[in-house]
This record gives structure tokens, sequence and C-alpha cells, in this order.
């Protein structure tokens, strides 16, 4: 009798499922403010009640990104932060780190890399898969074929505006949940969540069973309970990143924890 291993993202949806909770996906910039700061935010998001964590590379020359997390990627590349520099050091964030941990990054990163380098070493480090922005599912076989071969999740992208022969392609090559984008433009903080969501994700669900995540513009509870309402889960970024911005130098890590642990529960008002 074979056992077949499910990855740990699959395994935290599933765990989800079994006790009828939704997830909190936290994105925070790797290097922002500093390399030796993402390890102890890395902890501190997971002690929060992160379900998956996914870290962004910063990037020079970035599509979707808004000013907030622009601004990080800024200050990380200053740090001297890069892609090697981060799977470098992940093996030993990884060891305070119980949540999922995706690679969030541009291909270009990657293909400097090394397509088949970097499946292999995100995988020895400790990563649980990729979300690479600007891969089109059109011409994604290559990078798709080298994570799998590694064990490593491959997330896609899906907006508002894709079509229904996109939507399924997306869900084909997705692996351990579908990111699913509530508006089009870039990320940033929003007062109120996209009427089109429950649409997509309805549209979604007709071709796909994975988990389904909801991110672009959540920054409080009640958003996030919104989402939760409709989706699998719910994808903070900007306003982590935000928080980070302001709070960090003062507060420390634990001024993060808070903040997530009040995205996650959603009890008070936002904590200092």
């Amino acid at each position: 009798m074979t056992t077949t291993l499910i990855s740990r993202i699959e395994a935290r949806f599933r765990d989800l499922g079994t006790r009828e909770a939704k997830g909190l996906v936290i994105y925070l910039t790797a290097g922002d403010p500093t390399l030796d700061a993402t390890g102890s935010l890395l902890a501190a998001v997971d002690r929060g009640g992160a379900d998956v964590i996914e870290l962004g590379v910063p990037f020079s020359d970035p599509l979707a990104d808004g000013p907030v997390i622009q601004r990080a990627s800024e200050r990380a590349l200053r740090s001297g932060t890069t892609l090697r520099r981060i799977i470098e050091r992940l093996p030993r964030w990884r060891e305070q780190v119980k949540a999922p941990i995706i690679l969030f990054t541009y291909y270009n990163p990657v293909l400097q890399y090394g397509l088949e380098h970097f499946a292999r070493d995100a995988a020895q480090a400790g990563a649980d898969g990729a979300l690479v922005v600007d891969v089109t599912p059109e011409e994604a076989d290559s990078y798709v074929d080298a994570m799998r071969s590694r064990s490593l999740d491959t997330i896609f992208l899906a907006s508002p505006t894709s079509p229904d022969d996109r939507l399924a392609l997306v869900a084909r090559l997705s692996t351990g949940f579908l990111y699913l984008i509530s508006r089009t433009g870039v990320t940033g903080e929003r007062t109120e969540i996209s009427a089109g969501v429950a649409p997509l994700v309805k549209r979604v669900r007709r071709v796909t069973d994975l988990p389904l995540a909801v991110g672009f513009g959540i920054s409080n509870p009640a958003q996030v309970r919104e989402v939760q309402s409709v989706a699998d889960a719910a994808v903070v970024g900007s306003a982590i990143v935000h928080a980070i911005e302001n709070r960090y130098a003062a507060g420390g890590a634990e001024a993060i924890e808070r903040y997530v642990r009040w995205l996650k529960e959603g009890v008070g008002s936002e904590p200092l």
C-alpha cells in the first residue's frame, strides 16, 4: 500500500476544513526593514495565527504592487536583500515557523537564479511553494515541471477579468490553493471589499475544488470575515507591510504579532 504525501499547504487547509474554520494568509516583504528582522517577523506572524505566509522577494520593477509594498521593496533592496540571500536564510527562519511559507516573487529573479536551481534550493531550504506573479499560465509548463519535481506547490492568480477558459487553465496548474484577486489595479488597503468577489468565487468553484484565497484591499477583521464568508481564506498584504513600516521600529515584532492576532480573531479595536 502506497502513501501519498500531501504538502504542508494542503495539510493546513484540510485541518481548517475539518475544524470548519477559514484561513488567514499573511504577506510580508523579506528584507524589510532588514533580513535579520525578517526572521523575527516571520515567527511573530506565525504566532499571531497566520495559516499561510507569503514571503515577498523584493523586485525593482513591479507590476501590481501598490505604493506601500513598493516602499517595502525599496527598503529591502537597499538593505541588500536578494532571492539568494532569502533562500540561504530560510532554513533558520523555517525552524521557528509552523505555517507553510510561499515565496512570492516575479519571474526575473527566478530566471536569474536558474529555474531548476531555484526549485531545488527553495525545497531544500524549507519553502512550501511559490507564487510567481508574472508567469502566465500559457507559458508556465517549464516552471510548473521544475516545481512539481521538487514537490513544491504552484499558486497562480485569477482575477475578475479572467475568462472562463483561463480560469480552468489556472486551476489546472495550481496546487495548494488558488489566489483570487478581488479587484483590478494594484495592491493597497481599501475601505470596502469589491462586489466582484462573490461572483468570482462562484465562477472559479465551477472549475476547481482547490481552496480559494482572496486578496487585494483587505485591511481589518470585518473585511477578513466578509471574504471568509465566501472563500476559504483571506489574504492580507499591504496592511501588514504598512504596520511594519509604522510600528516595527517602536514596538518590535510583538507589535506585528498583536496586529495579526487582531485580524485573525477580530476582537477589540486595532492594537497599537
